[in-house]
């Protein structure tokens, strides 16, 4: 490759080398996989976003950000706060606010944890619930209780 004086050559394919990778990798690719994942799978492509009394209350990949003491809290201790599962004991640790703000029985609270717990891969991590699935289940199963609660 022939150059002028001041390289202007090497640094024009640098450039246009850089302009066609930025607009591959930055824009063509992108909207590639975001078009294919909305057409084979729309629901995970647009966050799994859960609808309850016909509105949008939620994705099961984020945490909500709860503060009723009716309801399952996520938890606090995440460094980004998003985390949208927590532990069996985080979520037992909260069946006594619960139980004291709705009446449900102790029994009753543990019985929705344990029937909604998800598991870890073999040996590694404990296993855990989501938030927002718990709290849509004590608000379909006990609509007189939850009725209001946002």
């Amino acid at each position: 490759m022939k150059t002028d004086e001041t390289g202007n050559r090497s640094y024009r394919s640098a450039l246009g080398l850089a302009i066609v990778s930025l607009l591959m990798c930055g824009l063509f690719f992108p909207l590639l996989i975001t078009g294919i994942a909305q057409a084979l799978m729309p629901y995970q492509a647009n966050g799994e976003i859960v609808q309850f009394n016909g509105r949008d209350v939620g994705s099961i990949l984020i945490a909500q950000d709860v503060s009723s003491p009716s309801l399952f809290h996520p938890r606090n201790d995440s460094a980004s706060g998003v985390d949208p599962d927590i532990t069996l004991q985080d979520a037992y640790s909260q069946v006594p606010r619960i139980r004291k703000a709705t009446g449900i029985s102790s029994d009753e609270l543990l019985h929705i944890i344990n029937q909604n717990a998800e598991g870890t891969l073999w040996i590694f991590g404990s296993p855990y619930v989501n938030v927002l699935r718990l709290n849509l289940l004590l608000a379909t199963t006990y609509p007189s209780v939850y009725k209001g609660v946002q």
